[in-house]
């Protein structure tokens, strides 16, 4: 394994574990985390191979395989900048715990795709801590503290779904998530005994959380919640009477809140009535909702969505936050060669930069690997 010799290269000695995260695909459910409502996501192969020894003073040291060929020395959790603040978050929130750690890092999801790279990050070494100095932390647990790094230590205001995701799928499955109870249980998506798959379509546009826009929305959402009288706006139960007291962009972020997760829930009763091919509708729902509602979609992620459903998909949309990244499709499998040609003619039209196509597949979450 590369990342293990890696580390010996650099530190001299092989590390004591090595733990690997997915990044994620969600497959409805966008913006509806941190509105304490419905995701259903599920693990992509693809994700963060994390080798790890512990250290018994405060120091890390930080090696990645996509970076510098010399690992990062870290004295202080204020010297940690760029992807670095997402380990060292970590280690932040675990606080006395742990001391320090040599580790080294190797990713394989693409980068600026919106599939998680970050969550998949902080739960790999989360994992490992918690492995080595036997913390006890459940999954649940894992992905929580995860998330505090995310939005403690980097500062960006994320829900739950992604670092869920990464701890807690399964192979085979999709993973409902209620993230308000943080009570979820893992629903199969055999897409294969179907003649189906996902495809990912990656825009190759990178988009970053760290901009206003992500916590616009959110902060959106909450004013909209104050005032409708509801902790959430997952607790709107009457739609017509709430976009009356409403007014302007909280008004369409509502909108698109509650029918998102009206649609959670209608696509899981699909799945579990084995209509797997009858989902795209709800795809495509979910498309429009987040493009003219949420406004968190980009002309690239529009056309790519479009392109596929002209070439033959049963249904397509953005995934992730928005603002670039990557949709995905629901397309037959005789159809995925056609899908692929009419999303790059659509490109080439327009001059956008040609998309990447991932094939995706449920994988498993967290897990040990050496």
């Amino acid at each position: 394994m590369r990342v293990v010799e890696a580390f010996r290269a650099a530190y001299g000695a092989s590390p004591q574990t090595v733990w690997h995260a997915p990044g994620r695909v969600n497959l409805i459910g966008e913006h509806t985390d941190y509105n304490d409502g419905f995701v259903l996501p599920f693990a992509v192969p693809w994700g963060v191979t994390a080798a790890v020894t512990p250290r018994t003073d405060k120091t890390i040291r930080l090696l990645s395989l996509q970076g510098h060929s010399d690992p990062v020395t870290i004295e202080s959790h204020d010297d940690s900048t760029g992807w670095t603040r997402y380990v060292v978050g970590v280690f932040a929130m675990l606080g006395d715990r742990v001391a320090g750690a040599d580790i080294a890092i190797d990713g394989t999801i693409p980068p600026g795709a919106g599939l998680s790279s970050s969550a998949a990050l902080e739960v790999s070494v989360a994992s490992a801590l918690n492995d080595l100095h036997d913390l006890g932390m459940t999954p649940m647990e894992i992905a929580l503290l995860s998330q505090k790094a995310e939005n403690g230590f980097v500062g960006v205001p994320s829900g739950i779904l992604d670092q869920a995701a990464s701890a807690l799928c399964q192979e085979g499955h999709a993973l409902f998530l209620d993230c308000r109870s943080l009570g979820s249980r893992n629903i199969p998506l055999d897409l294969a005994s179907h003649g189906m798959s996902i495809l990912i379509i990656d825009t190759q546009v990178h988009h970053t959380h760290a901009g206003g826009e992500y916590a616009k929305r959110r902060a959106e959402c909450e004013s909209a919640a104050r005032k409708l009288g509801v902790p959430a706006l997952r607790d709107v139960t009457d739609l017509t009477a709430a976009l009356e007291l409403l007014q302007g962009d909280e008004r369409k972020r509502t909108q698109h809140v509650v029918t998102e997760n009206h649609r959670v829930e209608a696509l899981i009763g699909l799945l579990r009535a084995g209509a797997v091919t009858e989902i795209g509708a709800l795809l495509n729902a979910s498309h429009l909702s987040l493009r003219d509602e949420y406004e968190v979609s980009s002309p690239e992620l529009d056309v790519a969505v479009e392109a596929a459903v002209k070439g033959g998909a049963r249904g397509a949309r953005m995934t992730g936050g928005g603002f670039g990244g990557s949709a995905i499709a629901l397309v037959s499998d005789d159809r995925l060669e056609s899908v692929q040609q009419s999303v790059v003619a659509a490109y080439a039209e327009r001059g956008f930069q040609p998309p990447r196509f991932l094939p995706a597949t449920p994988a498993p979450g967290a897990h040990r690997v050496a």
